[in-house]
């Protein structure tokens, strides 16, 4: 009874998606037409693709969105855990750390972060067939509002990832990641590998699953084609006089002006090396929400995940990891 009672319960899961339909159909043609791929052996292909229904369930809302608790959030990821295996993994790739930083003008510490926060530093790159998971959310992307906004992304990073496994010469299904379809240490979707992946390691490939060298670079890449900057500092703390800062949260771009933050109560603390901000408030259940004011390297960081909870955290393990490499290194 035990057995069929297991078996009833995984069968879901494993169920072989040999056919998505009519959709499935039509991006094969697709996939033929613009690509130059096989018919028949596409079809093959996703006869051996499953939908996952925990996948379906991982994206689905279990409930009304509201933004994390900061403190809760944080603790997640500058821990005594990833500042030690930061430093570690910043000692082992020293110098192509330092190299992507001279070509792209990200400091070290970002990079080592953003790896730490996405991976631990590629303990956990994700175990999910990435054709699956693509597929899945492709077709079969739960009922929400914008349903077919994300079904038309997914059914892009699914052509992505089938372009990606022909440019690498390896069969579409070895290719794994996270439920999502993101990829190696820095987590790329397959359209940001093909955009933004860096043969670093010069070896005639580009491979952010296995190179640590082009991970680092890539994650470099991205960062300064969506607006890193040099020399200025990613926030600054402020403080709010007045409700009216309600107007100016929730995007994800530095576009007011100084001077428009500060008529509406909005002030910096101390002198910002940037002109154009944007305000980041972070809340938290059991304290006073922060203030801060955000550069154009701010939401740089916000362009590998849309969220001010990420990006401040990806700075705060960045300047613990920088303070303590510095320490051991005198």
């Amino acid at each position: 009874m035990r057995i069929l009672l297991v078996f009833l319960v995984l069968f879901p899961l494993l169920c072989r998606a040999d056919d998505f339909g009519e959709a499935g159909r039509d991006f094969i043609e697709h996939m033929a037409a613009s690509q130059g791929f096989d018919r028949d052996q596409l079809t093959s292909l996703f006869g051996k693709v499953r939908k996952l229904d925990s996948v379906i369930l991982l994206v689905s809302p279990s409930q009304p969105s509201r933004k994390p608790d900061w403190a809760s959030y944080r603790a997640r990821f500058v821990d005594r855990s990833r500042i030690e295996g930061g430093l570690r993994y910043w000692e082992k790739y020293a110098s192509v750390l330092e190299k992507a930083s001279a070509t792209y003008h990200v400091p070290p510490e970002i990079i080592v972060a953003i790896i730490g926060v996405e991976t631990q530093y590629g303990h956990n790159t994700g175990k999910y067939r990435v054709l699956d998971a693509l597929s899945t959310l492709a077709f079969d992307y739960p009922e929400t509002g914008n349903r077919e906004e994300r079904m038309k992304f997914f059914r892009s990073e699914l052509e992505n990832a089938l372009v990606l496994a022909r440019n690498w010469g390896v069969d579409p299904l070895s290719l794994q990641g996270s439920y999502a379809g993101a990829m190696g240490l820095p987590q790329f979707m397959p359209g940001s590998i093909l955009r933004y992946g860096i043969d670093f390691d010069e070896d005639g490939r580009v491979d952010v699953v296995h190179s640590a060298a082009d991970a680092i670079g890539s994650i470099a890449n991205f960062l300064a084609m969506h607006g890193w900057k040099q020399g200025i500092q990613a926030v600054v703390p402020a403080t709010v006089t007045t409700d009216a800062w309600k107007d100016y949260s929730g995007g994800l771009q530095a576009k007011y002006s100084l001077d428009t933050l500060e008529s509406a109560g909005i002030e910096p603390q101390g002198s910002p090396s940037f002109e154009l901000a944007g305000l980041v408030d972070l809340e938290s259940r059991d304290a006073p929400a922060e203030f801060w004011l955000g550069s154009q390297n701010f939401f740089a960081i916000t362009r590998y995940n849309h969220s001010y909870y990420y990006a401040m955290s990806v700075l705060d393990l960045g300047r613990a990891l920088k303070s303590r490499f510095a320490a051991q290194s005198h």
